[in-house]
């Protein structure tokens, strides 16, 4: 089973990376960009078959290690 999950930082949370690409977007000559947040993408390859197991242990994951849920949310899809 194949999943993807995403971090984002959270609203509110200062994204100077984000800063940074909107300004190279800008003197790269791309107008009209009126912000930009980075995030993280993972793709994880799971053994187990039952969606909903792999829902849980990805949740896991995501709160002991991909995610800090402090300043970043993380959003499951299991493909």
């Amino acid at each position: 089973m194949k999943a993807r999950v995403t971090v984002t930082l959270k609203n509110g949370v200062l994204d100077p990376q984000g800063k940074a690409i909107e300004g190279a977007l800008g003197a790269l000559g791309f107008d009209g960009i009126n912000g930009v947040r980075q995030g993280k993408v993972f793709d994880v390859e799971l053994s187990d078959r039952d969606a909903a197991k792999a829902r849980e242990e990805l949740t896991a994951m995501c709160e002991k290690l991909l995610a800090n849920t402090v300043i970043e949310n993380y959003a499951i899809e299991i493909l």
